[in-house]
């Protein structure tokens, strides 16, 4: 598999596998946002995935991937630090705000931040059309985030704290988009900087919860629903992540950061499909911007 994929880098096939692996994060990333906005606390929840994580990883790392390169270990030790301030930050927004609504903005805000970073990091540059289906996207993105805030019922202090955390997970989420791209293109093999990234960076919120007063919160929960939805959403993850970073590998990876923020319209679908949300014509429309916004990006370069 990794003979593979380093096949495919700056490829024309390498370009369409990491068009179709930004199109799967887009809606298995949907689906771990649900998963953890769902029935538990999002705190719970991120603690329950992260412990699966751990366990279904440590096989992969310690006895069918080699150790990481020595330049390796630091770039390791860099994702996890951003990414337990990201995971922080989103349980954060979560637990103040709508799902709906907070969403779109963390995922609206990182795509922007994303290609920046990439421009800077990598030296990738957007044409005047991407630039174009940019703005198309983030203007679908958060006008169904203003949608769906015009149609909840909530304390508006409370939402604007929400908001202001989704916006600064949203700078977070461009950090570790082009961080990990820097990570798995620097590692020979990608598949053995993935088995190590999902191993050393899921310990923090289960330690989180193991040590702390929040282990409390777990008194009177139903335990096998929670472990259930933690080995869902753990399977989902190796998925999500995993797709988006091979493909920052194979590909551009601002166009991959943006490609994956499809994954507001696959979020719109599960609430419909899922949890009983209405989806009018406002919301296709908005939705539709967002479709033809990563199209345009895709084919404007």
């Amino acid at each position: 598999m990794s003979d593979w994929v380093l096949a495919l880098e700056g490829t024309e096939a390498g370009a369409r596998a990491a068009l179709a692996l930004a199109l799967f994060a887009a809606f298995l990333h949907a689906l771990f946002g649900a998963l953890q906005k769902g029935r538990h606390d999002p705190w719970i929840s991120r603690a329950a995935i992260d412990a699966w994580l751990v366990i279904l990883a440590c096989p992969l790392a310690l006895f069918v991937f080699p150790w990481p390169e020595p330049h390796l270990w630091p770039i390791l030790a860099g994702a996890i630090v951003i990414h337990f301030a990201y995971k922080v930050l989103q349980a954060m927004a979560y637990s103040r705000g709508a799902y709906t609504v907070v969403y779109p903005v963390v995922r609206g805000t990182g795509p922007l931040f994303a290609v920046i970073g990439a421009w800077a990091i990598f030296g990738e540059t957007f044409a005047p059309l991407q630039w174009l289906g940019l703005a198309v996207l983030l203007l679908g993105i958060y006008g169904l985030a203003a949608y769906n805030l015009a149609r909840e019922n909530l304390d508006a202090a409370r939402m604007r704290r929400a908001l202001s955390l989704a916006v600064v997970t949203g700078l977070l989420v461009a950090i570790y988009t082009t961080y990990d791209a820097y990570g798995i293109r620097a590692a020979a093999d990608p598949f053995t900087f993935l088995a190590w990234f999902f191993f050393v960076t899921s310990f923090d919120f289960p330690l989180l919860f193991a040590l702390t007063p929040r282990r409390q919160t777990l008194i009177g929960l139903a335990l096998k629903p929670l472990i259930l939805r933690g080995f869902i959403g753990a399977i989902v993850a190796f998925g999500s992540f995993g797709s988006i970073m091979l493909a920052t590998r194979l590909d551009s990876v601002g166009e991959a950061a943006v490609l994956r923020e499809t994954s507001t319209v696959f979020a719109a679908l599960i609430g419909w499909l899922i949890l009983g949300e209405t989806v009018g014509p406002r919301r296709t429309a908005l939705m539709a911007l967002i479709a033809a916004g990563a199209v345009i990006v895709e084919f404007g370069g």
